[in-house]
This record gives C-alpha cells, structure tokens and sequence, in this order.
C-alpha cells in the first residue's frame, strides 16, 4: 500500500483528535510513539490544556499552523464533522483509527483530495512499515 507508506514518510505534523492525558488511553500510548518516532504531535481535545508536552486546541481550525495528517480517536458518529474541518484546513490526510469507519465522510474526504485510511492503528502501520 504505497499511499499509506508515503503519508508516514512525508508527515512531519500530526493532529490526533481526541487525545487524552490519561496514559492508559489508546490515543496517549499511540501519539507517545509517534511522538518518539518523530513526528510532531498536536493534541485537539476542548477537555485538555496540554498533552506529551504540547498545547492543545478545542477544535482542529483552532489549531495555527499546518496540519499534515488529522488522526481521529472519537466514536465514528463524531467523523463527519472532524472530516469537513479537515477538508477546511487544508490537511493532506485523514487517518481513522482501529474502529473508527465511516464510509461517507471518507468518500467526501478522498474526493477533497485528502489521503483516507479508515480502521486501522498508525502507530501498528508505521511499525510495521518500518521493519
């Protein structure tokens, strides 16, 4: 899947939506390796002020600078709105984590142009493109 292994090679700027400071979260654990991985980051959660050592934003078009990839933690009911902001802010990608599908948002997302991976773990993608 070439897509998929290029997004991870060119992303330097990650937005996870729904990250929590709470280290037993999947999104903590994840965005940790990523973060160790290099890749920078920003955690958009209204219910967090800072995460992994980063401000967090309220909202993905809070967020000021350049978003590469938006990672999306929320329940899949909560992904239409997470994707049209996506489409807003111009990000190359929308990720959907391990669970997390819906199919008309990724549609609507892929005909923006934007990269969609839907239902799997980027931090077990990037492990394993890694080897």
């Amino acid at each position: 899947m070439g897509s998929m292994r290029e997004l991870l090679s060119t992303a330097r700027v990650i937005a996870v939506v729904g990250l929590s400071s709470k280290k037993r979260r999947p999104s903590f654990g994840v965005s940790q390796y990523m973060q160790r991985a290099g890749y920078r980051i920003i955690p958009v959660n209204p219910n967090e002020t800072e995460v992994l050592g980063e401000k967090a934003y309220p909202r993905l078009d809070a967020v000021p600078e350049k978003i590469d990839v938006v990672d999306i933690f929320r329940r899949s009911e909560f992904v239409p709105e997470i994707v049209d902001l996506a489409i807003r802010i111009g990000a190359k990608a929308v990720w959907m984590q391990e669970g997390v599908v819906h199919d008309e948002a990724a549609a609507k997302a892929r005909a923006a142009g934007l990269t969609v991976i839907v239902d799997r773990c980027i931090l077990k993608e990037h492990q394993r493109l890694s080897r």
